[in-house]
């Protein structure tokens, strides 16, 4: 099917390969599937209401609409809700790894579209933990003081839930938005061994683990590690 060979391999692995390469294009093409059926979807509802956030400026806090979030030339609006609420003792080490690969994308992905970050903490509690992690492109705001979070399954039965929305600006629509898809997968049964994955697609973390022999494994980020990397003298 293509044209290489790496040295020293077997005919055994090379028939192998490309019988896994065989499946790789139909995954490819079963992906630009399901993202073209996710571009031709119809309206979604109109936006519940205009929430107003809290952010956090120069070191005072600020009240931001939802309608005024977006810049004047975007028109779709990403929102990542954030597992860090004022109940839990620490953010969420799987949402903190994906917003840390999230955070060295925005200069790209602002150039397309707008995309937030929205966490129940008081906008101080999230920026502390931005600060400790080395964020500094990601936009963060607080909705502890409104109802986002339960409208769009950020929050389902008091818990704090991992969900992406996204909104696009609508002029005809009440509040100027309609919700266009939602990460959905969340809440659908899963296979044996496996968490939803409603994320995967956007997380380094796992799609790089999934192309190594160990695979992901029984294992799952940590906010910290006890023993940092280090590398040989150069």
């Amino acid at each position: 099917m293509v044209n290489i060979q790496f040295p020293n391999e077997s005919a055994d692995y090379r028939a192998a390969r490309e019988k896994l390469l065989e499946a790789e294009i139909a995954l490819r093409a079963q992906v630009e599937e399901v993202a073209r059926q996710r571009r031709q979807l119809p309206a979604g509802g109109a936006l519940k209401e205009d929430y107003v956030f809290d952010e956090l400026i120069n070191g005072a806090v600020r009240q931001v609409r939802f309608s005024e979030i977006l810049p004047p030339d975007k028109d779709t609006l990403f929102v990542y809700s954030f597992m860090y609420g004022p109940e839990m003792d620490a953010a969420c080490p799987m949402c903190t790894s994906l917003l840390d690969g999230l955070d060295g994308q925005m200069a790209h992905i602002s150039q397309r579209i707008g995309a937030v970050v929205v966490a129940k903490n008081p906008i101080h509690k999230i920026h502390e933990h931005a600060t400790s992690r080395g964020w500094s492109e990601l936009r963060l705001l607080s909705s502890a003081d409104n109802s986002y979070n339960v409208d769009y399954y950020g929050e389902v039965d008091g818990n704090q839930q991992t969900m992406i929305n996204v909104f696009k600006r609508d002029a005809d629509s009440p509040n100027g938005f309609t919700h266009f898809w939602a990460s959905e997968m969340a809440f659908a049964p899963t296979e044996p061994g496996q968490n939803m994955r409603h994320t995967d697609m956007l997380w380094p973390l796992w799609n790089v683990l999934d192309v190594t022999p160990e695979g992901r494994g029984d294992w799952y980020p940590a906010l910290s590690y006890s023993q940092p990397v280090t590398f040989g003298a150069l």
